[in-house]
């Protein structure tokens, strides 16, 4: 099975099928990592993997049921045991809610019978020497360097029996290092999304740690209370993630989310913020781009198997301050009334903004200047309330200056409450989400500028 082509994978378990519907999805992926401690490399690896799905749907007189089975490494022997697995759990199972049609006049992709794309070390061959670099700056000036260095490259192939042949190649690389001082009471992380290592220095980041370690040797104590916070982009990323996370259209019409209207109905057409902020997906974004058509394992909230094979496109989510779109599929679009629109393979903001973090910085009377957030958690889906930690590094801004860092707090906000608090935006740029890297790495975002956000208490974290 291992030689055999994911396409005639596809097509084979497509044959196999007697049931009403089917869907199989290949998804072919590799894998290469680099991990280093102390200044020094200590593990790499590459992987190779294959994991099958198969969906099929079986229509009865009370409606049409599915049956969604996955498996990995599986052989020859395995794929007709397989499909009927999913033909037996559609015949089980009840009607499926969110059934529909299966997709159909999405032309095929034009490379669906190539082999799939895979990665190797090779991606790593301009940036291990340069990382090589970063541990003799790292070692000369006194600090040690931690992190790693992932790429991970999936070719995913999609065949249904009403005649899609769609293929989607994703690669996605991340990049996490982390300073800290020879006593471990000084510590700073950076991190960048890639999409195959050309783009990111571990000598800059090094050096934009070794600023940020030194801001640390001043130490102040502040206590808990509302402060003017400048918002990295990781940080914004990771509060927007989780907010489009819970924009599903049919949850915020059954009331349940902070994009209800109170009274019935939802808040769409309302502005959520006086900047000029807009947020958006685009499948085509340059150096962000995802997959043009819905690739769902499983359904969900916000997602569909029906819906396999539907083109996603372009969307604006907040165009101009106004909440102007929630994710929908196609059954949930029926329910609500409102525009299909599928979720979202990457995530773009912004507000006309063109001051760097730095400016935002030099322009700063007293505030503090985030690091990155931790520990999100959600608190109230009504007011999408989150709580969560700093990390790594919270500095405190005087006179436009870094003057030293401060303890860690725990935060208590809503990130569509600071939409509407945000006073200034600045330039947006590609950025790694860090709570949420393992699940969601295409943004870009710019740095935001917060009045009086809630730190609500003071942590011990580092």
């Amino acid at each position: 099975m291992s030689r055999t082509k994911p396409h005639e994978i596809v097509e084979r378990a497509l044959e196999l099928s007697t049931a009403d519907g089917c869907i199989v999805i290949a998804d072919e992926e590799s894998t290469a990592n680099l991990r280093w401690a102390g200044n020094a490399l200590t593990t790499n690896g590459v992987t190779r993997g294959r994991t099958l799905t198969v969906i099929a749907t079986v229509d009865g007189k009370e409606g049409t049921a599915s049956g969604v089975v996955s498996r990995s490494a599986v052989t020859a022997e395995d794929l007709e045991p397989l499909v009927r697995a999913a033909e037996a759990a559609a015949r089980n199972a009840s009607p499926a809610e969110d059934a529909q049609p299966l997709v159909t006049g999405t032309p095929a992709s034009p490379d669906f019978t190539d082999a799939p794309a895979e990665t190797s070390s090779a991606v790593f061959a301009d940036f291990a020497p340069a990382l090589g670099e970063a541990f003799a700056r790292a070692r000369a000036g006194g600090r040690e360097l931690y992190g790693f260095a992932n790429h991970e490259l999936v070719s995913t192939y999609v065949g249904t029996s009403t005649g899609l042949r769609l293929r989607h190649d994703q690669p996605n690389g991340t990049l996490e290092v982390n300073a800290k001082s020879p006593d471990r009471q000084r510590s700073a992380w950076a991190g960048r999304s890639t999409r195959d290592f050309k783009d990111v220095d571990p000598t800059v980041l090094d050096a934009e740690l070794a600023v940020r370690l030194g801001w640390a040797e001043r130490r102040f104590d502040l206590p808990a209370g509302r402060y003017e916070t400048l918002l990295p982009p990781t940080a914004v990323a990771d509060l927007l993630i989780y907010q489009m996370w819970s924009a599903a259209a049919r949850d915020a019409v059954e009331g349940r989310t902070v994009f209800s209207k109170p009274g019935g109905g939802t808040r769409l057409g309302e502005k959520l913020s006086r900047l000029p902020l807009t947020l958006r997906s685009d499948p085509n974004a340059p150096g962000l781009e995802s997959a043009p058509f819905v690739i769902a394992h499983s359904s969900g909230d916000d997602a569909s198997v029906f819906d396999n094979g539907l083109p996603v496109p372009p969307t604006d989510w907040i165009k101009d301050g106004e909440l102007t779109r929630l994710t929908s599929t196609r059954h949930s679009a029926g329910l609500t009334g409102l525009p299909v629109s599928p979720g979202f393979g990457n995530l773009l903001l912004d507000a006309g903004g063109d001051k760097s973090l730095e400016e935002m910085v030099a322009a700063t009377g007293r505030g503090l200047l985030l690091t990155c957030l931790w520990y999100i958690r959600e608190v109230d889906p009504a007011t999408l309330l989150l709580t969560g930690l700093t990390r790594d590094g919270v500095y405190l801004v005087e006179n436009g200056e870094v003057v030293g860092e401060v303890n860690n707090f725990r935060f208590n906000e809503s990130p569509v409450d600071l939409l509407s608090r945000a006073s200034e935006a600045g330039r947006p740029e590609k950025t790694l989400p860090r709570e949420w890297s393992d699940w969601f790495t295409r943004a870009s975002m710019p740095a935001l500028r917060i009045p009086d956000f809630n730190m609500s208490s003071v942590s011990k974290g580092v």
